[in-house]
């Protein structure tokens, strides 16, 4: 009796005839859905390698493209700056023999007063500074910017305290200037 309970508890079922056979397409077409699902994530993922290889390919290319026009442009503005610091040169070099001289036109033409009201021998002190800078002033028009380079760097190596010197009181001179401004 207990037998005939514990089998009348769970019935058995029986499959179903066609059941089994429509399991077996179904997890076919399962398989070949997952495969074909598996290629063509695959095609997509070598169409994305061989884009971003692409990509990194055009990216190299602009940016060697951008690099030698980079080049290319510094080299004209060097070219165009050096241009241009030379004609300011030129200019400055211009414009400081016209302030000595114009000193030393201003130191003669007083000579006449500092005779009458210091003495004869100021006067003479002055006409000498006067011709001193008239001769300096055209010294300074007569060379060229390379003779006054080369002249700058014997004085620095002659005595380069005094060019410290030198370059610092011109330093606080254009600070003072800048600080009007």
């Amino acid at each position: 009796m207990a037998d005939t309970a514990a089998k009348s508890t769970t019935p058995k079922r029986k499959p179903a005839a066609g059941s089994a056979v429509v399991a077996a397409p179904e997890a076919a077409a399962a398989g070949a859905s997952t495969s074909e699902a598996r290629s063509r994530f695959n095609a997509a993922l070598d169409e994305a390698r061989a884009g971003a290889v692409a990509l990194k390919s055009e990216a190299r290319d602009k940016a060697n493209a951008y690099g030698s026009q980079a080049r290319e442009r510094s080299e004209d503005w060097v070219a165009e700056a050096k241009t241009k610091a030379g004609e300011l040169a030129v200019e400055g070099k211009a414009r400081a023999s016209e302030a000595i001289s114009g000193l030393a036109r201003v130191i003669d033409d007083n000579a006449g007063t500092i005779d009458e009201k210091l003495g004869a021998r100021y006067g003479d002190y002055a006409r000498t500074a006067s011709k001193t800078l008239g001769d300096t002033a055209s010294k300074l028009d007569q060379k060229s910017l390379d003779e006054l380079g080369a002249d700058a760097r014997e004085l620095v190596r002659k005595s380069p305290a005094a060019a410290v010197g030198l370059a610092a009181l011109a330093g606080f001179l254009v600070a003072r200037i800048l600080r009007r401004k």
